[in-house]
């Protein structure tokens, strides 16, 4: 009941006109940039990030989460008009998603997919209402060496958990410490690797190294696949919805299932598009018509698009209760409070009570103005498609260098966000993971404060990360995370092989 009162008392805050009216713009603004590859929901909210600063931190935080939404229900619209994924956790719903709209399903697809991505965000955002102060007080038992131990969990899930390969992770991660690390040192006050240049000593924004990273890069590696938009025309019309909502009950265990998958893979540091490919694989190997996944099965487009949402939203979990993003647009947000002058974390709930429950209710309403949105908008949305990339591109090259420029001000800022871009190409040319290195940008001196501070206190024993039960569990999960790729190895190669099968035709000796 205390949650429930105090979900009331955000709806409170964030019912006002300006709140409401931020909200569709930030519905529309995502969809837009989930419909246009080269843009994403973690880039779109930095580039827009700017824009908030004069904002009262409720309203602006309220706005950039309806930009995350919308973001994230625009990914599925140009993955199944075009099989473009206009966001990387939209291309599991390429697979049935496109096949139906050949078919002539276009607008049944769409329903389903926007229909399963409420379903998935609103059972996160419950998970989240109830979850989050029961995780904040948990929280308030930390000191430095358990906040260490959580950022190093953080860390070691990437690597061991992660898809790609681990010492490519591992080198992402490094270089994101790296240039976390440069500017001035938060304990001794030295300067570190500045190079005698003054514009260093505040070090590399996170907000430009996004922009940079995410915006321009994807921007060069559409450029140089010469990306060309042509789909399906898509109608949505209030019979189509009805009856593909009547046939949706149908796939009510898929849903279930994808809404857990997700918010276990968002809580962790997974993510929606592992989410999305998890969720999908599953439907498939569980299905009774698994084997038609890939043709245009409607249970194909409900799976991951739940997942994908439920991840989304539930990253935001970790990092309201312990200021730790479960994803790169979380990071985003998370940077966005720091400069707001608010801390996430378990005090947060304490200090800032209008605040956080009047994020999660826009949850809430978020999530149903985007529904709304999209189900209206389809048609508007995809003839944006029909423009020439070569006219959208320099368009969204601006809007990035302006998005650089008004952080500091500082010209300096869109050369280091070129500088950004080019890393951020090369990175996908040679299949290297991004998130990794965004995550160590932003966490990477508040770990280095953490244990810095711990082994002060310890005289720099580092027994002190397995001084109580709470952080020596958390420290022994992160190690066993870190190593599970090899501990997986030695479990096959230990597991006894299994015994050969013969069919009646062969003959036995």
């Amino acid at each position: 009941m205390e949650e429930f009162s105090s979900l009331m008392h955000g709806f409170a805050v964030i019912l006002t006109p300006t709140n409401i009216g931020l909200m569709f713009v930030g519905i529309i603004l995502g969809v837009l940039i989930g419909v246009l590859p080269g843009l994403g929901g973690a880039n779109g909210v930095a580039i827009l990030l700017p824009l908030t600063f004069t904002m009262p931190p409720t309203t602006a935080i309220v706005m950039l989460s309806c930009i995350y939404w919308g973001a994230l229900f625009g990914g599925a619209i140009t993955s199944i008009l075009f099989n473009i994924p206009g966001e990387p956790w939209s291309v599991a719903t390429t697979f049935d998603g496109y096949p139906m709209a050949q078919r002539g399903k276009a607008g049944q697809a769409l329903t389903a997919a926007f229909t399963s991505s409420f379903i998935g965000a609103f059972v996160a955002v419950v998970m989240i209402t109830f979850l989050a102060p029961l995780v904040a007080k948990f929280a308030l038992k930390f000191g430095a060496p358990e906040f260490f131990a959580v950022y190093l969990l953080t860390f070691c899930s990437f690597v061991g958990m992660g898809k790609g390969s681990p010492f490519k992770i591992l080198v992402s991660m490094a270089l994101g410490f790296a240039l976390a690390a440069v500017g001035m040192d938060t304990v001794t006050g030295q300067l570190r690797m500045t190079f005698g240049q003054p514009e260093l000593m505040r070090g590399f924004d996170f907000l430009i190294a996004v922009i940079g990273l995410f915006g321009i890069g994807e921007i060069l590696t559409s450029m140089e696949e010469g990306l060309q938009f042509s789909g399906k025309a898509a109608r949505i019309n209030p019979k189509v919805v009805w009856e593909t909502w009547k046939e949706l009950p149908k796939y009510w265990v898929t849903s279930i299932r994808s809404s857990l998958v997700g918010i276990w893979m968002g809580i962790t540091p997974g993510g929606a598009t592992p989410a999305s490919f998890m969720s999908y694989g599953l439907a498939k190997k569980m299905s009774k018509s698994g084997s038609k996944f890939g043709t245009g099965e409607i249970e194909g487009v409900i799976a991951p698009e739940t997942a994908a949402h439920a991840a989304g939203t539930s990253a935001l979990l970790p990092m309201l209760a312990l200021g730790i993003p479960g994803s790169p647009t979380a990071a985003v947000l998370l940077g966005g409070l720091l400069i707001w002058g608010l801390q996430p974390g378990p005090l947060l709930f304490v200090e800032q009570k209008d605040f956080v429950w009047g994020l999660i209710a826009s949850m809430y309403l978020g999530n149903v103005v985007g529904l709304i949105v999209v189900l209206s908008t389809v048609p508007l949305f995809a003839s944006i498609l029909r423009i020439p990339f070569s006219i959208i591109a320099p368009v969204i090259i601006v809007i990035c260098a302006i998005g650089a420029y008004t952080v500091h001000n500082a010209m300096l800022d869109i050369w280091f966000m070129l500088g950004f871009g080019v890393i951020g190409y090369v990175f996908k040319k040679l299949n290297y993971p991004l998130a990794p290195m965004v995550l160590a940008l932003v966490l990477g001196d508040k770990a280095e404060d953490s244990f810095r501070q711990a082994m002060l206190s310890s005289q720099g024993e580092i027994s002190i990360m397995w001084s109580n039960g709470l952080v020596g569990s958390i420290t022994t999960l992160a190690l066993l995370m870190l190593f599970w790729p090899l501990i997986s190895k030695a479990l096959a190669v230990v597991r006894p092989p299994k015994p050969k099968e013969f069919s009646e035709s062969q003959p036995v000796d």
